[in-house]
């Protein structure tokens, strides 16, 4: 049986395919920004309701949101940050992966 793919094998051919890697990356930090959200909130003892209400939002776009299913624009970040009692900022930092 060595035709079988183990689990490296498959993400690698995937990995190669156009748009993979934007489409990985944009997922990433979909992610990332819906954890932070999601950690702020915690902090202050929302629901998602609460922030939702104080952002002038829907609750499930909260949680679509702190899910990683969507990448939201700058001015839906500014409205949770602003919610939040946060600033928004929005920078470019070094890779450290690039040589």
């Amino acid at each position: 049986m060595s035709d079988r793919t183990d689990w490296n094998d498959l993400r690698e051919r995937r990995m190669a395919e156009p748009g993979a890697v934007e489409a990985y990356d944009a997922a990433r930090i979909a992610f990332e920004l819906g954890q932070s959200v999601r950690s702020l909130r915690e902090r202050n003892g929302w629901s998602q309701s609460q922030l939702a209400l104080a952002a002038g939002m829907t609750q499930s776009a909260v949680a679509r949101f702190e899910a990683g299913g969507t990448v939201p624009t700058l001015p839906v970040l500014e409205r949770l940050a602003r919610a939040l009692n946060m600033r928004l900022d929005v920078r470019f930092s070094p890779d450290v992966d690039a040589a």
